[in-house]
């Protein structure tokens, strides 16, 4: 089945945020007396912030009733709120404008499939939210990665089914939700991290339509 449309995770894959999550989550951890590390915060790619915090709180060994869950949540997005406030598309990933435009002219559709809940500003202070036929983040769904559940919402916006859809990921649970959910897969980043996708890239610096479209093609997958 061809290809007629593509859905783009967020963090790691569009923009260069994942960094001030990492901060953010680093500095809650901190505040509750324990540090956290940027090998860690790799098991948190792909992950609700809901469950982000329960893996924080398994590290530190704490437990929280659902009111200070809710608190230290609350807290640890102001401060993701603050980092990311004044971004602009020079956080946007290596090749990802030219091939979002290049998708655009031969009548792809676009659509976002993140766990994300700030994934709006991100859009509009980038310039992306222009190209994207549809939005599905962490506010519109109740089931994280690898749950394929973002993704089947994101192909229903753009009218397709997941045969017809290229899933663009950078975690091992996005692609796990992508492969789970019967999409094509394209994994950014460390083929040992990713081999479960299809085809895995170091990042879409210099890959034009025609390139991607052909290792998708009927005879490969």
């Amino acid at each position: 089945m061809d290809i007629k449309g593509v859905i783009f995770d967020l963090d790691g894959v569009l923009v260069d945020t994942a960094r001030f999550h990492y901060l953010a989550w680093r500095k809650l951890a901190n505040q509750l007396g324990f540090d956290f590390s940027e090998i860690e915060n790799e098991a948190l790619k792909g992950v609700s912030r809901k469950a982000s915090l329960e893996y924080l709180l398994k590290l530190g060994g704490l437990e929280k009733n659902d009111e200070e869950k809710s608190e230290l949540a609350s807290l640890k997005n102001d401060w993701y709120i603050s980092l990311i406030s004044n971004l602009d598309e020079s956080v946007l990933l290596p090749g990802v404008m030219p091939l979002i435009k290049a998708l655009k002219e031969e009548g792809f559709a676009l659509a976002l499939g993140s766990a994300s809940k700030n994934a709006m500003p991100v859009l509009e202070s980038t310039g992306l939210i222009h190209y994207l036929d549809y939005i599905a983040d962490g506010n519109s769904t109740e089931k994280s990665k690898p749950d394929p559940e973002v993704f089947y919402i994101a192909a229903r916006g753009i009218g397709l089914s997941p045969g017809e859809c290229l899933v663009v990921e950078d975690s091992e649970k996005g692609i796990a939700a992508a492969v789970e959910g019967g999409f094509h897969s394209l994994g950014i980043g460390d083929q040992e991290v990713l081999g479960e996708a299809d085809f895995v890239l170091a990042s879409l610096e210099n890959i034009t339509v025609s390139e991607l479209m052909e290792k998708f093609t009927v005879n490969n997958i």
